[in-house]
Formats: structure tokens, sequence, C-alpha cells
């Protein structure tokens, strides 16, 4: 497969964390944001280099039970225990490192820098950029970044002292 330069060919879509039940049920805890359409019935995960199936797929609280097609009971979805899922990336797709984003400053949609990103903190609802003066940006507003900038849009107030 070719894959353009710097675009991975796979991204890590969640983790395994047990089975669930005697049907070949196993609990799921995503780390995309793209979680409906990585659940659609039929759609190809990898678990260490081998092609699985999503045969059945529901909500499970903040986590998920998923059903592959060749996973029928409860042995086979033990031995998936702690695997990490990882798919190809869809054309909605757009991954985010951490990396990139530390030490670039945040612009909002009408041009305002409101200081740098010095971590992102892990966050249920959605990751938080934290920026050089204690204020906390909602990874739901990121649009895009490049060398020097992290672009937001953000509602009104979000970012006043």
């Amino acid at each position: 497969m070719t894959v353009p330069d710097g675009e991975p060919e796979f991204l890590e879509i969640g983790r395994i964390e047990r089975a669930h039940g005697l049907r070949g049920e196993v609990i799921v805890d995503f780390v995309t944001n793209l979680v409906e359409q990585r659940t659609v019935i039929g759609a190809e995960f990898w678990i260490d280099g081998g092609k699985v199936e999503l045969a059945t797929a529901r909500p499970h609280g903040r986590k998920w039970l998923l059903r592959f097609t060749d996973v029928v009971d409860r042995e086979s979805a033990d031995r998936l225990r702690g695997a990490t899922l990882t798919a190809r990336p869809l054309p909605s797709d757009t991954a985010v490192f951490v990396h990139e984003l530390i030490g670039r400053r945040v612009v909002d949609q009408h041009g305002t820098h409101h200081g740098e990103v010095t971590a992102v903190v892990d966050n249920p609802a959605a990751d938080l950029l934290e920026l050089s003066d204690g204020q906390l940006v909602p990874l739901t507003f990121y649009l895009r970044h490049d060398a020097a900038e992290v672009h937001v849009d953000v509602p009104l107030g979000l970012l006043e002292r």
C-alpha cells in the first residue's frame, strides 16, 4: 500500500480490555473521536497484524462491546485481552499527535494569540490543550496546526480573562 509521506499506514483506534459474556464480545476503549464511523458492521481492524471484521457493536457505558466475525466464544475473546486495535485511516481521520502541538502558539478564529500549548491533558470528555497562562481549551475546538501555530475556533468568552 502506498502511503503519503508522514501519514501512518494504520492508526491506533482503541484497546481491547477484556472478554464480556460467553459469545465472543470484548470491551473496547476507543481512542478515536470517530467512534460512529469505526463501529459500522463490516469495519475492518487489525490486531497483532491479523485482520478482523466487526460483526456487532453496541455502547457499554463509556466503552463499547464489540464482536468480530471469527470470535464466537469467550475463550477466543479472552485471547484478545490487552490487544491494540488499529485500522487504516478514514478520509475523515485527522490524526493529531501531542508532540506536534506542544510549544506552538494558540490562535483563535479572530487571529488573537493566547499563549503556547504547554501540555495536552487527558480528560474523559475531550483532551484539553493547556496553555502557558494555565487556561484550558478542549481539543474539540481544534481546527488545524502548522509549524508555528495551533488554530482553534472557540466559543465567545472561553479564552477571556
